[in-house]
């Protein structure tokens, strides 16, 4: 898809419709890495409020690393500035479901650059922090690496992208969210978001190297599941205050 109005029209893969009114920013998420880890429900409760209830899928609950390359960010009306709007970025989420809409909830927000995270923080509320990332690849041979020594988190991650995934209903609950939902002290926000389908592709993980803890949850093991995705091109509504 090509143009900001390509991308709206085209919405008959969303559960819900559209939000009213006029998109509020633009940004791209590129070559992008998922790594999903079952967990147990009662590990989340301890880091979601109970005002956004934790979403499953057939009774599990998960927790997901995503590394990409956030790239030409920009509110409507300006243009992106590279040494602002492009930046590495890793989220660690999980899955929450308000008011019959599906969503995710960061753990851990990083970003690569300090300029950019300070602004990013300032301006849409979320919890992210600095941290040094890397992302190379040689043909299709990525290597996505990681050191946040504040907060202690690691990652080395090897691998290769592979054909293109068939997605299966988990692939497609853990990917096709089209909202976030953060809290600032006792209130509770939601950011309508928007994007083409994910078009997921095989991984074979050469080597992986995680430490991610939060609490007692670990993110030491083999995930579950592992994904790659070229990227989306995304639009999102100003944030919502829920009651």
């Amino acid at each position: 898809m090509g143009s900001i109005k390509d991308i709206i029209s085209s919405t008959a893969h969303r559960p819900w419709d559209i939000p009213a009114g006029k998109w509020k920013y633009y940004q791209e998420w590129n070559n992008a890495l998922f790594l999903h880890w079952k967990v147990s429900v009662k590990q989340l409760e301890i880091f979601v409020p109970p005002h956004f209830p934790i979403d499953t899928f057939e009774g599990d609950a998960y927790i997901s690393l995503v590394i990409f390359k956030m790239q030409k960010i920009r509110p409507r009306g300006l243009p992106a500035f590279s040494f602002i709007s492009d930046f590495h970025e890793i989220n660690v989420r999980t899955y929450v479901n308000r008011d019959g809409k599906p969503g995710v909830y960061f753990l851990s927000m990083e970003g690569a650059r300090q300029l950019s995270v300070f602004i990013a923080k300032f301006l849409s509320g979320l919890p992210y922090y600095s941290s040094a990332i890397q992302l190379n690849n040689i043909d299709k041979k990525r290597t996505y690496l990681s050191s946040n020594k504040n907060k202690g988190f690691q990652l080395e991650a090897v691998f290769i992208e592979k054909d293109d995934r068939t997605k299966t209903a988990l692939d497609h609950w853990l990917t096709e969210r089209y909202c976030l939902y953060f809290d600032r002290g006792k209130k509770a926000y939601r950011y309508d978001i928007h994007h083409a389908p994910w078009a997921l592709k095989e991984v074979e993980m050469l080597s992986l190297k995680t430490n991610y803890v939060f609490g007692e949850l670990s993110l030491h093991d083999k995930p579950q599941l592992a994904q790659y995705a070229d990227g989306v091109k995304v639009v999102a509504w100003k944030k919502v205050r829920l009651k």
